[in-house]
């Protein structure tokens, strides 16, 4: 089981496939995502990464999270998240996540708090229908009708769907499939909505309900990772069908001893 990392939600669009249709996606980005400590299960009872994203003013921290920080020589960050991983999934302290830590194709699932809709009637929190518009209903055709019972229990039920406080409150989205990432930009192309508001941080992790897919990057993507596939050496194929230069000239040394 992988760690999932910490993205801000920048907002909606849509994507144009070949024959003319629109994808509605949604833009998240990841940027500064790094390590800050470990949690083991020797030492805490599991086993975790803590991320954290975004620099935040030493001077607006206590000085516990200012130690905290300065243990895993990582600058003071303004969100910190936990992601439960398995024993063999740990990354260095330290080191920075990216967007490639998810491929195009797979799905995963977001995490966010839900936009604040603040007191909200039963017709907008739980889709009720309303009562009748004549028939003897007045005042009250958007009320959600009786809520108790006779004598026999006496009391209204907890959970009893009622008019109440509505959204700001944890929302998972399960098995939102990954359009594509940028990692240049930091961003992870998500297809359909996002829970939270544009400007909010989100955790995205690989879908639970849903088999991974082959080549993830394992335990991590990090940037280091990157910088090292980009200084790789490759090796160049000579299509031409000529002989290197080495053997071209062992070639002309046979030949001069042949003459001679």
């Amino acid at each position: 089981m992988r760690t999932g990392l910490i993205a801000r939600k920048v907002g909606s669009s849509r994507i144009f496939t070949d024959d003319g249709s629109h994808i509605p996606v949604t833009l998240l980005q990841v940027e500064a995502c790094q390590v800050v400590s470990h949690r083991t299960q020797d030492k805490h009872g599991y086993d975790a990464l803590q991320l954290g994203v975004e620099a935040a003013r030493p001077n607006r921290m206590n000085k516990a999270e200012r130690g905290h920080f300065a243990k895993a020589s990582v600058a003071p960050k303004k969100k910190l998240a936990e992601f439960r991983i398995s024993s063999d999934a740990f990354v260095d302290v330290g080191a920075e996540l990216t967007a490639e830590h998810f491929v195009a194709g797979q799905h995963v699932d977001v995490s966010a708090t839900s936009i604040g809709k603040g007191f909200a009637g039963v017709i907008k929190r739980h889709n009720f229908g309303g009562m009748r518009a004549s028939h003897g209903v007045s005042v009250s055709h958007r009320a959600h009708g009786s809520t108790g019972h006779c004598q026999d229990p006496g009391k209204v039920f907890k959970g009893k769907k009622m008019a109440g406080h509505l959204g700001a409150e944890r929302v998972t989205i399960q098995n939102l499939e990954v359009v594509s990432t940028d990692a240049n930009n930091g961003l992870i192309v998500i297809k359909g909505a996002v829970p939270g508001a544009n400007g909010g941080w989100v955790r995205v992790f690989d879908a639970i309900r849903t088999a991974v897919p082959d080549g993830l990057p394992f335990p991590a993507a990090t940037v280091g990772d990157a910088k090292a596939a980009a200084k790789a050496p490759t090796e160049e194929v000579d299509v031409t069908g000529a002989a290197p230069k080495d053997d071209q000239a062992a070639d002309a040394a046979d030949e001069g001893e042949a003459k001679v």
